[in-house]
């Protein structure tokens, strides 16, 4: 495991769509893609880390960048603070 995660989230131009950017890899065998929760909680290590935040409805890992689709009813900031708590509680 890392000794730190860089996180660094951007907004797009879309109000539902976060892509966050780090320091590791957040997928080793190419591209993951999960449209529910269910399937977070059945996919990879760092999908299933994700899986417990409230508010995400499709996940796209591709190496260091992870795309975030979330529900409009879930404020952004608090997707941003629990996707990046859950990262560094994951690779720390």
């Amino acid at each position: 495991m890392s000794e730190y995660i860089e996180i660094e989230a951007e907004m797009s131009d879309d109000p539902a769509v976060i892509i966050f950017y780090t320091n590791l890899t957040l997928a080793e065998e190419g591209v993951e893609e999960y449209d529910s929760v269910e399937a977070m909680e059945e996919g990879s290590p760092v999908a299933q880390a994700l899986a417990y935040v409230e508010g995400i409805c499709h996940l796209r890992l591709d190496d260091r960048e992870m795309t975030v689709t979330r529900d409009l009813e879930a404020p952004q900031h608090i997707i941003v603070a629990e996707v990046s708590a859950a990262l560094k509680d994951f690779f720390l």
